[in-house]
C-alpha cells in the first residue's frame, strides 16, 4: 500500500474470536486492518444510521464482505451480543466501523457515547485498538515525510465479563501513551528543537511586550539569546541558573540563552514567602540570576541575592549589540545541527534534566520539579496538537514564568511550534490586558477563575472580541463565572487541567466542531469537566482509602502515565517515592471518567479527612456551606475547611471563615443544623469556627492549604 501504517501491540492480538473496537478508522485504515487480520474470518460491524462515505458503502457491498448493522436505540444489546457470536468461531473477528463523524483533529474516539454503550453490553470479548496520525502531531524536528500515515496500537484483550465503557477508554489511553511515548522527537533536545522552530517561523513571528509596546521577530531573540549564552558561560559553572523577570522579552531571552549555554533555567517565584524563596535557591544550587534594574526596583522586598551574584540583562545586551547582529544573520545561513554543533548543544537530551520548576507550596515546602526534555517536548507537542493555532495566531503570555503553565505554554511552546506572543508582566493588571488583546487581536488568552473577575469587573465587552480560546487552569471555574462571563463578552471559558510534574497539561475543554452534514458531533466540552486527555497520556484510578484499583468511571485518586511525567522530586527520593509507582505518577486529585472521555476533578487529596474511617471531602463541604449561607461564589474567597485533630474520630472538620458574628459557638450550630437539614452527613459538618480577617490565597489564586493549615493549628494551640 503507498502509505505505511505502523504496528504496536502485535502480541496483543488474540487467536481467539473478538469484537475490535478501534477509536476511530478511514477508509485506507480500514483496508490495512483486513490485512493484519488476513487469513481470519472478518465481519464488518456499523450502525445502521453511520454516515458513510462512498469509498467504504461500495467496499461493504461486495460480494466478498461480510456486513452486519445494529442500531443504537434496540432494547437488548445482548440479544445483538448472541446473534453476532457466531461470527467468532475459528478466531473470527467483527471489526467496527465509526462512519463520519464531525469532530476536531487529534480526538482519539469517533465513536458515539451512546454506541460505545451499546458495543460494550453485547457481552462479547473486546480488543481496544488506539489509532494516531504523527502527522497530526508533530514539531520542527521531525521529518514528517518519514513518518507512518497512521499508527495502530493495540490493547490487550478484555474479557467478556470485564467489558465496559471504562475499560475501553482505559484501554484506548493506555494504547495510545504506548504509541505516542515510542515517537523518536521525544529522545530530542529542547535547545535544538527551539532553534529548529524559530529558525523556521522566526522571522515570520514577533513577541509584542507589553510594557513598552515594541516588536521584536524570533529570529532576532534568537540571536540574542546566542550572544548572551556565551557570556553565562563565562560567568558560571554551576549547572543551573536562576532567573527572576516576568513575562516578556528580557524573560524568554534571558530563559532561551540560559539553554544555549548548555545550563539549566530556575525561573525563582517571587511571590513566594522568604523562607519558599530561599528555600528554591537553596535546592537548586543556583549562584548566578538573570534580572533588571527596574524588576529588582519594583519588588525591593524580595530577598536579593548580592549585585556580584546578579546578571542585569538590560546592561549585558547592549554591549552583544555586534555578536547579536552576527547571530541573527549565521542562525538565518547555518543549518540547526551546525548552530547546535557551535554552541555545544545535544549532549543533554531525551531524559535528562532540562528545566527546574517549584511547586506553589500550597501543602508545605516548595519541592523541585526537574522537567526534562522529553517531557517538555512531550507537552509542546500535545498541547499544541489540540490546540491547532496557526503560524499568524497570537497568545497572551501574562502568566508568571515560574508558573508551569506560563513556561510551558507562553515560553517553549511559541518558540518550538511558531506562534505569536504577546507578553505583559502581570495577570492582574486586566484593564491594560484587555487594550493588548484588542490592539493585536489576541486568539488565545490562558488565565485563572480568580483573574477572569477582575475581565468582568473593569473591562468593556469590545476588547475581547478577537479570542477564539479562553482558557482557566489552577482553580475550579465556577458554572455561574463561566455563564456570567459568556454573557458579557460572547466566549465560554474552558476548564484544563494539568500539575506541574506534569509539564504541565494533560487535559483540556475546547470549543466543538461544527457539524458537517449528517454526521454526529463529538463533543469536546462538557462543563464540570477539566476535558479530555490529550494525546499519549494513560490514566488509572485507586480507591484513596486502600489503594486497590477502581474502575475509571468510578470517583478514586487518578494516577497519570505518559511522555510528559516527570520522573522525581529533585533530591527528594522519599516524596518521589511517595507519587511515583512503576512509572505511574499519583496525582493526588480525586476524581473519575465518564462515557465520553471527560475527567472529572472531585477534590484534592489533601483537601479530604479521614473521620471515623470515612472519607470527607472539603470541597464538597465548602459547596454546601458556601449555599446555605448564601455566599457569592465569584466573589473573593470567605470560607475554607480544613481538618483539625480529634481525639475520638482521627480528625474533624474546622471551618475557618470571615464571615461569622460575635456568637461564634451559637453559628456554628446553626450551621450544623442547616447543613443537615441540606442532606449533608453530621460527620461532615463544621465542629468549631475559627474566624479570620482573611482566607489564606495563593498568587496563582490557589488556597494556599498551608496557610489555612498554620491558621487553624494556631487557633488549636491557643
Amino acid at each position: 500500500m503507498s502509505k505505511k501504517i505502523e504496528i504496536l501491540g502485535q502480541k496483543n492480538i488474540p487467536t481467539e474470536g473478538a469484537l475490535v473496537i478501534p477509536g476511530r478508522l478511514d477508509f485506507h485504515e480500514i483496508l490495512h486492518l483486513e490485512q493484519v487480520f488476513s487469513g481470519r474470518k472478518i465481519t464488518w460491524l456499523c450502525e445502521e444510521q453511520a454516515v458513510l462515505d462512498d469509498f467504504l458503502r461500495n467496499y461493504l457491498e461486495r460480494d466478498s464482505v461480510t456486513a452486519v448493522t445494529f442500531s443504537a436505540a434496540d432494547a437488548d444489546p445482548a440479544a445483538i451480543g448472541n446473534t453476532l457470536r457466531s461470527h467468532l468461531d475459528d478466531g473470527g473477528v467483527i471489526i467496527f466501523l465509526t462512519g463520519l463523524v464531525s469532530c476536531l483533529d487529534g480526538e482519539c474516539c469517533h465513536i458515539p457515547a451512546a454506541t460505545l454503550k451499546q458495543l460494550c453490553a453485547l457481552g462479547l470479548p473486546v480488543l481496544p485498538i488506539a489509532v494516531s496520525k504523527p502527522a497530526e502531531i508533530t514539531i520542527p524536528t521531525e521529518n514528517t515525510s518519514r513518518l507512518p500515515s497512521s499508527v495502530f496500537s493495540f490493547a490487550p484483550l478484555i474479557p467478556a465479563r470485564d467489558v465496559s465503557v471504562a475499560a475501553w477508554w482505559q484501554s484506548i489511553h493506555a494504547a495510545d501513551e504506548i504509541s505516542f511515548s515510542s515517537r523518536s522527537f521525544l529522545r530530542g533536545s529542547l535547545p535544538v528543537t527551539i532553534i529548529a522552530g524559530l529558525k523556521k517561523k522566526g522571522s515570520a513571528t514577533t513577541l509584542f511586550d507589553g510594557t513598552d509596546d515594541t516588536a521584536t521577530p524570533f529570529d532576532r531573540i534568537l540571536g540574542a539569546a546566542i550572544a548572551l549564552s556565551g557570556e553565562i558561560k563565562k560567568l558560571t559553572r554551576k549547572k543551573r541558573v536562576g532567573i527572576l523577570l516576568p513575562p516578556g522579552k528580557g524573560g524568554m531571552v534571558a530563559n532561551l540563552a540560559v539553554l544555549f549555554a548548555g545550563k539549566i533555567p530556575v525561573n525563582i517565584n517571587f511571590t513566594s514567602s522568604h523562607s519558599a524563596v530561599e528555600s528554591s535557591i537553596r535546592q537548586s544550587g543556583v549562584d548566578k540570576f538573570i534580572t533588571a534594574d527596574p524588576f529588582v526596583r519594583k519588588i525591593p522586598s524580595f530577598p536579593w541575592p548580592p549585585n556580584r551574584d546578579l546578571i542585569f540583562i538590560e546592561r549585558t545586551l547592549p554591549m552583544l549589540k555586534k555578536k547579536i547582529v552576527c547571530w541573527v544573520v549565521l542562525s538565518k545561513l547555518l543549518p540547526t545541527s551546525i548552530i547546535a554543533r557551535i554552541l555545544g548543544l545535544g549532549g543533554s537530551r531525551g531524559d535528562d534534566e532540562a528545566v527546574l520548576l517549584f511547586t506553589s507550596g500550597s501543602s508545605g515546602e516548595p519541592k523541585g520539579v526537574p522537567l526534562s526534555h522529553r517531557n517538555i517536548l512531550a507537552n509542546v507537542c500535545q498541547f499544541g496538537s489540540r490546540i491547532n493555532l496557526g503560524h499568524e495566531a497570537r497568545v497572551l503570555g501574562c502568566l508568571p514564568l515560574f508558573h508551569s503553565f506560563g513556561s510551558t505554554v507562553t515560553l517553549w511552546y511559541p518558540c518550538v511550534q511558531g506562534v505569536n506572543l504577546v507578553t505583559y508582566p502581570s495577570p492582574l493588571e486586566t484593564k491594560r490586558l484587555a487594550e493588548l488583546i484588542d490592539m493585536h487581536k489576541v486568539n488565545m488568552l490562558l488565565s485563572t477563575p480568580t483573574f477572569l473577575r477582575g475581565y468582568m469587573r473593569r473591562v468593556k465587552p469590545e476588547l475581547l472580541q478577537s479570542l477564539d480560546y479562553v482558557v482557566t487552569g489552577a482553580e475550579k471555574l465556577p458554572q455561574s463565572l463561566a455563564t456570567a462571563f459568556k454573557e458579557k463578552f460572547a466566549i465560554l471559558p474552558m476548564e484544563g487541567y494539568g500539575l506541574t510534574e506534569t509539564s504541565p497539561a494533560t487535559n483540556i475543554n475546547l470549543p466543538t466542531a461544527e457539524q458537517q452534514g449528517a454526521a454526529p458531533v463529538i463533543e469536546t466540552n462538557r462543563f464540570g469537566s477539566v476535558g479530555k486527555f490529550l494525546p499519549g497520556i494513560a490514566i488509572k484510578i485507586t480507591n484513596p482509602a486502600t489503594g486497590a484499583p477502581c474502575p475509571i468511571d468510578t470517583q478514586g485518586t487518578i494516577w497519570l502515565r505518559g511522555a510528559n511525567v516527570f520522573s522525581g522530586y529533585l533530591d527528594n527520593p522519599k516524596k518521589t517515592a511517595e507519587v511515583i509507582t512503576d512509572g505511574w505518577f499519583n496525582t493526588g486529585d480525586i476524581g473519575r471518567l465518564d462515557d465520553d472521555g471527560f475527567l472529572y476533578i472531585e477534590g484534592r487529596l489533601s483537601r479530604f479527612s479521614k473521620i471515623a474511617g470515612e472519607m470527607v471531602p472539603h470541597e464538597t463541604v465548602e459547596a454546601a456551606i458556601t449555599k446555605v449561607l448564601g455566599l457569592d461564589q465569584d466573589a473573593e474567597r470567605r470560607i475554607a475547611v480544613v481538618g483539625i485533630p480529634d481525639v475520638q474520630k482521627g480528625e474533624a472538620i474546622a471551618l475557618l471563615t470571615t464571615v461569622c458574628g460575635d456568637t461564634v459557638e451559637q453559628e456554628c450550630i446553626d450551621l450544623r443544623y442547616k447543613l443537615m437539614d441540606q442532606g449533608l452527613p453530621s460527620l461532615w459538618c463544621p465542629k468549631t469556627f475559627i474566624p479570620t480577617e482573611e482566607i489564606p490565597i495563593l498568587a496563582s489564586g490557589k488556597l494556599d492549604i498551608k496557610g489555612c493549615q498554620e491558621l487553624a493549628q494556631g487557633q488549636a494551640s491557643g
